[in-house]
């Protein structure tokens, strides 16, 4: 059975808001403080992740989102490697499963083209299969 990339997104946006906020209000709070390297400012940013206890609760986004897109977790998700990666452009969810790997990402940051990182408007939400 194929994953659903767009429903684990769709999934994410709509029942996750809040913790979307989160991670948004996390970003703005290290926005320029270490935006010259990605990761320092992924460094950064999981820091406060964590001191705000968002970061504790992405493996529960994560669990949704598979579920959504179709797929079944073997084991329970942490916040840490290799479900949980939080870089430089923000905190990046992944599942291996049988069906492929569900990502799903959190983009807070973008990488300009003077290799600079810049807050985006909000948070952007990609899911991919790979």
């Amino acid at each position: 059975m194929a994953l659903d990339a767009s429903a684990a997104r769709e999934h994410v946006c709509t029942a996750h808001a809040d913790v979307l906020a989160a991670v948004g209000a996390a970003a703005d709070a290290v926005d320029g403080a270490t935006a010259s390297s990605g990761p320092q400012l992924g460094a950064a940013l999981e820091s406060r992740l964590t001191d705000c206890g968002v970061l504790a609760s992405l493996p529960g986004v994560l669990a949704a989102a598979v579920a959504a897109a179709g797929g079944e977790l073997s084991a329970e998700p942490v916040a840490a490697p290799p479900y949980v990666v939080v870089t430089g452009r923000g905190p990046v969810l992944r599942a291996t499963l049988d069906a492929g790997r569900l990502v799903v990402e959190l983009r807070v940051f973008a990488l300009t083209d003077a290799n600079r990182y810049e807050r985006r408007d909000g948070v952007a939400v990609e899911a991919s299969v790979r």
